[in-house]
């Protein structure tokens, strides 16, 4: 269970680490050396409904241990980003929603996650029908190799929907939903991939949301992207805001302070702290989270 308390349910050696201050042994060395250490999650996130629930999630490539025991919501409607060093679980977690991860070899996973109640993890799960239930944008932008209509139709089309005046109305909902629409109106039936990059990930986010997702997935959706293409992508977050629950990851934290409503940091499998990103960034619980959000490791 996910503590709601702003304090750690932690072991006795975290506990005494915590209040002792000592640098030398703080929670992230003592990650580093294999130890249990219990996140911080603040108070806020017991008054949010959520849309996903993580339980005791744990994964492993093979032998190796990549997540450790991850508890923690998404908040319904509101924008949750995972930070942290590359190489931390963020995109691990991320895809684990999904169950992108199912593509790899030897992953082995445990816990359980539920989106809206129903268990993502479970073997009886239709996981083709579970991956309709929410959109995915990744780093790169992956428009189909058609035109910008049947890019943004395609997960009617898969669904059998043939109705023109459906397909029509819901590509200009995307579109404009993704900020798109004035742009592209009058060239729906040229190529996805004649649009320049930070229009063909916006062209992903329309095709993600044209079959309204219960929750959002974007995979540092900016990474590949020049400043102007970012800053139209992090708008388009914040219109999105409400009426989609968004999960992001992001290598830049000043993204996350500028996009998110709530900041998960992880470290090397673990979550370590998740609360307010106001707070996270401002005031948060922990030293080891005010030195990576300074910029003092990472």
């Amino acid at each position: 269970m996910i503590s709601n308390t702003e304090q750690p349910q932690s072991s006795t050696t975290a506990t005494a680490v915590a209040q002792s201050g000592d640098a030398k042994l703080n929670r992230l060395e003592m990650i580093t050396r294999g130890e249990h250490v219990d996140a911080v999650i603040h108070a806020e996130l017991a008054k949010c409904a959520s849309v996903l629930d993580v339980n005791d999630v744990s994964l492993w490539y093979g032998d190796k241990q990549a997540l450790f025991d991850i508890n923690m919501i998404i908040p319904d409607g509101h924008v949750t980003a995972l930070i942290g060093p590359s190489g931390c679980g963020k995109s691990t977690l991320l895809r684990c929603v999904n169950r992108m991860n199912d593509l790899i070899d030897n992953v082995r996973l445990g816990g359980d996650m539920r989106l809206n109640g129903d268990s993502i993890f479970s073997p009886h799960i239709d996981v083709i029908a579970l991956r309709k239930r929410m959109g995915m944008v990744f780093q790169k932008p992956n428009p189909f190799p058609m035109s910008i209509f049947e890019n943004v139709v395609y997960p009617l089309r898969i669904d059998g929907e043939r109705d023109r005046n459906v397909l029509e109305e819901v590509c200009e909902r995307a579109l404009r939903g993704a900020a798109l629409w004035n742009e592209v109106k009058d060239r729906l039936h040229e190529s996805g991939l004649g649009l320049s990059g930070g229009q063909q990930q916006r062209l992903c986010i329309a095709r993600a949301i044209a079959s309204d997702p219960e929750v959002l997935l974007l995979d540092e959706p900016c990474s590949a992207l020049d400043p102007i293409a970012t800053g139209k992508i992090e708008d388009l977050i914040d219109e999105l805001r409400g009426d989609y629950s968004i999960l992001i990851v992001t290598h830049n934290m000043q993204q996350a302070s500028r996009v998110s409503d709530f900041t998960a940091f992880m470290y090397l499998g673990h979550l370590i702290e998740y609360g307010p990103t106001v707070s996270l960034f401002t005031n948060p619980k922990l030293k080891e989270t005010e030195d990576y959000v300074m910029g003092r490791f990472g």
